[in-house]
């Protein structure tokens, strides 16, 4: 179901699809992408609206997608051993996510 939120980065209200919900000492909060705009944010419970009527049946302008076949790598490093390789990682680092980034441009 796509919702409507108001994000304080973007300062409007935008459709989001909720991703998780967790519970925090002053309230809920929420995980969302914002379909229009392919971003993740963090909402208060309290910011978050149904969408009704025509409005939620508009086509998305963004997308949820993963690189097929792509598996996050980093570079462990060994310092007993001095070494270095190549292996799994749990999640992209932030110089990795950088550099496609820069490529997509």
């Amino acid at each position: 179901q796509v919702y409507v939120l108001f994000s304080e980065e973007l300062k409007c209200w935008c459709r989001a699809l909720v991703e998780s919900v967790w519970c925090q000492a002053d309230g809920y909060q929420l995980r969302c992408f914002l379909v229009d705009y392919a971003k993740y944010c963090s909402v208060a419970s309290e910011n978050i609206r149904v969408l009704a009527g025509a409005f939620a049946k508009i086509p998305h302008r963004a997308k949820q997608c993963r690189l097929h076949c792509t598996k996050p790598l980093t570079l462990h490093i060994d310092y007993c051993e001095n070494t270095a390789k190549i292996g799994p990682a749990k999640r992209w680092d932030t110089a990795a996510i950088q550099h496609f980034r820069k490529l997509l441009e």
